[in-house]
């Protein structure tokens, strides 16, 4: 347990800031190698005039309208990090705008009441399409049910933190967990809303519940032999690397553990994955690209290549963003990419377009009913060298394109997790179907209207 006598969490936050603050010159690079810049039409802004603006939102809440355009319209591709000569995470003080714009254009009981509809809404689809998919044990194997609460009799080496929103596409994280068993890895899936990382909460402008639940779930995650978490989730990853452990660091003096992204932990393991990838697999793929955790596309793109009969295709696409999810924030720009994307890989003659994550994977996966190739996820390629398999029940699902016929078709599972049909009805429209940015070729969705929109 955390010394009774530590600054709050949310004391120690903008200490950290603060630091950050300082450290910044004003310079612009960030600003000038960032991809949101355009499509959010603040071109024309000097660089040094919008990142002195993003100081005074993170400090007051109120600053210049390009400045305030831009921390609205990040992406977190990370361009801005690297970009830094100081030392400073342009990246995270953007939150910290945005943070500060909450605060300032509400009180904190609206703020408060607006991250618990956020957590409610996010945990609500979770729990209702991972139910549709599989039954009790394969959910315990997820960490999920009585698993989320039980401790394990020998500390793994390492725990496996799926986040939330994977849990929608199950078929990704049963991958990764059978790809480890393969390798001998010893782990503790933990996860899902129960474990969540408090970005519901941040977003939303509540830093001190941020900080409760994602402290919370920290203190589960830290009991591995290796002090190491390998996450699957760039967003909680992100939350922890840049938000929360800089800050429980602060308060305590050191952190409870390190986190390594499935990408990147895979990647540093390609002598012991090799020999495991015993089947050809004769396809022709492009790589769905998101930089915004670094070395992750880098790792995916060495994995592939030493996938036996890949051959691996370069769209020369932009590849921007944390993950498909994140470039939501400029719509017009995120439909023009996947379009673009699209084209470029039926020109290409590709089998298949691969994404990494889960987001990307729920916005694709059912164009593959309109273009000639497959949409899968990375693991799907390395599953099927290494002869494992698990059904794509998602994509099935999505590509039905009928919420009926969907809650029709899980009405044994319905029954058997006694979901409502009304409720399990509504979460498919509006969580599954909803989740569309770029509209398939046949036009808009069964039902879906302007209130409908796609959850983040």
């Amino acid at each position: 347990m955390p010394p009774t006598n530590e600054v709050p969490f949310e004391t120690a936050l903008g200490e950290h800031v603060e630091d950050m603050l300082n450290a910044c010159t004003r310079c612009g690079k960030c600003v000038e190698v960032c991809p949101s810049v355009e499509p959010a039409g603040i071109s024309d802004a000097k660089s040094e005039d919008i990142i002195s603006g993003i100081l005074e939102l993170v400090r007051t809440g109120k600053g210049p309208e390009a400045s305030r355009k831009w921390a609205q319209s990040c992406m977190q591709s990370g361009a801005c990090i690297s970009a830094c000569d100081y030392g400073v995470n342009p990246r995270f003080l953007l939150s910290m705008a945005r943070l500060g714009i909450a605060k300032s254009d509400n009180e904190l009981a609206e703020r408060r009441r607006q991250g618990v509809e956020r957590y409610r809404d996010g945990s609500r689809g979770v729990t209702v399409l991972s139910h549709l998919q599989l039954d009790t044990e394969v959910l315990e194997r997820l960490g999920q049910r009585s698993a989320s609460v039980s401790a394990p009799v020998k500390a793994p080496d390492f725990v496996f933190y799926t986040g939330c929103n994977v849990l929608k596409t199950p078929h990704i994280a049963l991958l990764a967990l059978d790809i480890m068993d393969a390798l001998g890895v010893s782990y503790q899936v933990m996860g899902g809303p129960s474990h969540c990382c408090g970005i519901a909460q941040l977003r939303s402008g509540d830093p001190e519940m941020a900080g409760r639940m994602g402290s919370n779930t920290m203190e589960k995650l830290s009991h591995s032999n290796s002090g190491q978490v390998i996450s699957w989730c760039p967003t909680c990853y992100v939350q922890y690397s840049e938000t929360i452990l800089p800050t429980v660091e602060r308060q305590r003096g050191s952190r409870p553990f390190e986190m390594n992204p499935f990408m990147r932990f895979l990647g540093d393991r390609l002598a012991q994955l090799q020999p495991h990838l015993q089947r050809r697999v004769e396809m022709r793929v492009a790589l769905h690209k998101h930089p915004g955790v670094a070395g992750v596309v880098e790792a995916a793109a060495e994995i592939l290549k030493i996938v036996p009969g890949i051959e691996l295709v370069d769209l020369n696409q932009p590849a921007v963003g944390l993950q498909s999810v994140n470039v939501g924030v400029l719509p017009k720009y995120k439909r023009e990419l996947q379009l673009a994307e699209l084209e470029a890989a039926r020109d290409a003659g590709v089998d298949a377009l691969v994404a990494v994550y889960h987001s990307d994977h729920r916005e694709l996966c059912a164009h593959e009913r309109d273009w000639p190739f497959r949409i899968m996820n990375i693991l799907e390629v390395v599953g099927e060298s290494m002869g494992l398999h698990r059904h794509d029940r998602y994509k099935e699902l999505k590509i039905m394109q009928d919420a009926d016929q969907i809650v029709a078709d899980c009405s044994e599972l319905i029954a058997k997790h006694s979901l409502d049909p009304s409720h399990a009805r509504d979460v498919v429209l509006k969580v599954l179907l909803g989740d569309q940015p770029l509209p398939l070729k046949s036009g808009t969705l069964p039902e879906q209207g302007a209130g409908v929109v796609a959850p983040s």
